[in-house]
């Protein structure tokens, strides 16, 4: 199908193209990578007056490991995510992570800003970015504010993005050496959006109990969220079966997902329960994803 009509505009700077939506008033869309996007205008699901190409602004583009945390510009694809070294012990969860997302073809084009703009409920940066506390840097005409990620998705496809705003990073906590963590995720086929995932970690303390434990899951809500239920049974404890079954089981009855033609909310319910045990027990055993 043809796209619609619509104007192009490319600019060279950040301040250019943060005046170019905030003139359009609500009837631009910013294009990065595209790979959500043009489906989109494909099929008529959106129909902007004005896209703004942003593959010529610079500093967007940047992976930044330090003492203090990782920084990942919006304009960084995922293909570079994979192949960064830094990130294998920088923030090993993500770099795990970007392995699950969709086809090689699609990870050589697809940014961050543009998952985390997108908002899928199953995708995974949005949900590494909520499981890890991480803030989303934002920048208007107006200025620039950071957002937490958990408060940042809103619903299915929608965020607190303003329509004069732009997605410039997004910054993760500093990771402990010694973190246990885990990923796993569950898809009719390899590169199909996931029918549930569930991301975990958890450190250790002298006397080898499990501290600052964080479960993340997607799919299956019209968000990533955090199981609370689940990390209370974690943390305090020194991680075992018995444990872990019991975060399992808190897990499964704070969840109640809807069905779809995906899969039934049950099997949403059990499988999440499934994972969970899988990447707890991966933790443990020091094996990621």
């Amino acid at each position: 199908m043809k796209l619609p009509d619509f104007r192009y505009a490319c600019p060279a700077s950040l301040d250019e193209a943060l005046q170019l939506l905030g003139d359009a008033g609500g009837s631009a869309k910013p294009l990065a990578g595209g790979q959500s996007l043009l489906p989109t205008l494909a099929f008529r699901l959106a129909a902007p007056g004005l896209l703004v190409d942003l593959r010529k602004i610079p500093g967007l583009d940047r992976i930044v490991v330090a003492k203090n945390g990782v920084q990942v510009g919006a304009s960084v694809r995922w293909c570079e995510i994979e192949r960064h070294e830094g990130l294998r012990t920088g923030h090993p969860l993500l770099h795990a992570a970007i392995r699950h997302v969709a086809h090689y073809q699609i990870r050589n084009r697809g940014t961050v800003g543009g998952s985390l703009a997108h908002a899928d409920p199953a995708a995974e940066l949005p949900g590494i970015a909520v499981t890890c506390e991480a803030q989303i840097e934002l920048a208007s005409p107006h200025g620039r504010r950071s957002v937490p990620a958990e408060k940042f998705f809103t619903g299915a496809l929608s965020t607190l993005l303003n329509h004069d705003e732009l997605i410039v990073a997004v910054r993760f906590p500093p990771w402990p050496a010694l973190r246990r963590w885990g990923f796993e995720e569950l898809s009719r086929r390899r590169g199909d959006f996931a029918i549930a995932g569930v991301a975990v970690f958890f450190d250790l303390d002298a006397a080898g109990r499990a501290a600052n434990t964080h479960v993340g899951v997607i799919g299956a809500a019209d968000r990533p969220f955090r199981l609370r239920a689940a990390e209370a049974q974690i943390d305090g404890t020194s991680v075992d079966a018995a444990s872990i079954a019991r975060a399992a089981a808190a897990a499964m009855d704070a969840l109640d997902p809807q069905s779809d033609l995906h899969a039934s909310g049950a099997y949403r319910r059990a499988l999440v329960g499934t994972l969970l045990e899988r990447t707890l027990a991966g933790a443990l055993a020091g094996k990621g994803a």
